[in-house]
């Protein structure tokens, strides 16, 4: 995306008010889809589960961190490519890749998972780490770094093991966290068009710190996502909007089923 349209896309939200939420509407088939024009198309954004999000491109469709049952991607298209953070079960889970992914669709992960997988699930699977390039349906991945900088927290995800991404698509660019804290890298980050902020504690950052880092590398959209913690725990996403202010479009997922926050 060009800077006078970003330009004009910040002024436009900045004018609107200095919060600019805009919620999913509800689907008949439980999915809440978003479009974003892009070059050759639009890039829909369809959100799954907690950590887990397909989004349709004009390439081909991206499934990124598959987790749960196969029913829950029966309404979606298939993949045509899978992409994968790291191996925790939230984000990983080789029974559903056995069930979604063939020989002839590719997929990106970081070497801790490659090194997990059965040899079925190799074929056509490509590793890269923290620094490294790769590719899928012709969209350029970046393999950013994910990961706790509290030295107490460095056990769940330790540096240089687990990936985000960046995503390019002609001038369109996807930034995906994964699992981290408000690391250096993101907050250097440019010209992210659409970004999926994770929050929840005590596993990655509070709504508080990655609203400080979005106000800080300022995408133009962002989705908080993985906001619900393994004890139950939530972070509340609402919280997360407020403080980001006019720093960027906030956009709501329908990530949770009702009632499943508590």
């Amino acid at each position: 995306m060009n800077q006078t349209r970003r330009t004009f896309l910040r002024t436009a939200a900045a004018a609107a008010g200095s919060i600019t939420v805009i919620p999913f509407a509800a689907s008949a088939g439980g999915h809440s889809p978003h479009e974003f024009p892009v070059n050759g198309g639009v890039v829909t954004v369809n959100p799954v589960h907690h950590a887990s999000i397909v989004l349709e491109t004009p390439m081909g469709v991206l499934y990124i961190d598959p987790v749960g049952e196969a029913s829950e991607y029966a309404d979606l298209p298939a993949p045509d490519a899978i992409l994968i953070t790291h191996q925790h079960g939230d984000h990983y889970n080789a029974d559903l890749l056995a069930a979604i992914k063939t020989a002839e669709i590719p997929m990106v992960v970081n070497p801790a998972v490659f090194d997990m997988l059965t040899d079925d699930l190799k074929a056509n699977t490509t590793a890269i780490a923290n620094g490294e390039a790769g590719e899928l349906l012709g969209i350029a991945i970046d393999a950013i770094p994910a990961y706790n900088m509290d030295p107490e927290k460095q056990n769940f995800h330790p540096q240089g093991r687990d990936n985000g991404y960046v995503l390019t698509m002609g001038d369109f660019r996807v930034y995906v966290s994964g699992d981290t804290e408000d690391i250096p890298e993101m907050r250097a980050l440019t010209e992210i068009d659409l970004a999926f902020v994770c929050m929840n504690l005590p596993f990655t950052m509070s709504a508080e710190a990655a609203a400080d880092a979005v106000r800080e590398f300022r995408p133009a959209n962002v989705y908080p996502y993985h906001y619900r913690g393994r004890d139950g725990g939530t972070q509340d996403p609402a919280k997360f909007a407020e403080l980001v202010g006019d720093a960027a479009t906030v956009k709501m997922g329908d990530w949770y089923k009702p009632g499943e926050l508590g």
